[in-house]
């Protein structure tokens, strides 16, 4: 294992599987995501607009690199349905030598 610096874990839901999958395959077919790990099933709860709500969510995963990260948040802004995507970016501590060489040849330089 190998401390980086490049790679970012960033995280978004949506409201159902359809719109995740669809979220998925355009930030990997965009070459801003390496890959996209969908987990169904989640309960949100938060506040919006002066009322606490609790929904039903996916989270996504989302496997890329600190460069790209503004190119997510483009996408997500451009084909998410709500209003205010999360985008929540974590920086990768370490990772394995081939797995980062694999999620920067597979996100567009």
């Amino acid at each position: 294992m190998r401390e980086t610096a490049i790679a970012r874990i960033a995280l978004t839901t949506a409201g159902s599987i359809e719109e995740a999958r669809n979220l998925a395959r355009a930030l990997v077919e965009r070459r801003v995501a390496a890959c996209v790990n969908l987990i169904p099933s989640l309960t949100s709860m938060y506040r919006w607009q002066g009322a606490i709500e609790e929904t039903a969510e996916v989270l996504l995963l989302i496997k890329t690199t600190a460069e790209q990260l503004p190119a997510v948040e483009t996408a997500l802004r451009e084909l998410h349905s709500y209003e205010v995507p999360e985008l929540i970016a974590l920086h990768v501590e370490s990772a394995s030598q081939p797995y980062l060489d694999w999620l920067v040849n597979n996100v567009n330089p």
